[in-house]
């Protein structure tokens, strides 16, 4: 009996362990497609400069830290004023979606790079 309830525990944890992690999966199609519809390709590259600095150069600077993701979504959604990359300051564009879910998939595909 002992051996049974250990059992069905084990399995239990392992069950909470994957659904865990499943929820934790980054959804990249998503992610990209609310970048691209928000023209964040624009200023934005994945690994080189543009108007704004590449999406691994801001990775770089927040992964890690325990307020990264909050740091991403705060600057994509309250425009605050950026530096871009020939020196020159612009009020960063605030994202068309209030989701939380969508928008920290955004900082998390983000910080994943």
């Amino acid at each position: 009996m002992k051996r049974l309830v250990v059992a069905g525990l084990l399995v239990g944890s392992i069950a909470v362990a994957v659904s865990l992690t499943a929820n934790a999966a980054i959804d990249v199609d998503a992610a990209q497609s609310l970048a691209k519809r928000n023209d964040c390709f624009k200023c934005h590259a994945i690994d080189k400069a543009k108007k704004g600095p590449s999406y691994k150069k801001i990775a770089a600077k927040y992964k890690g830290k325990a307020d990264g993701e909050d740091k991403v979504i705060k600057n994509i959604t309250t425009g605050p004023k950026v530096k871009l990359e020939d020196g020159s300051e612009e009020d960063h564009k605030i994202i068309d979606t209030k989701d939380p879910k969508e928008l920290k998939n955004l900082a998390q595909w983000l910080l994943s790079l």
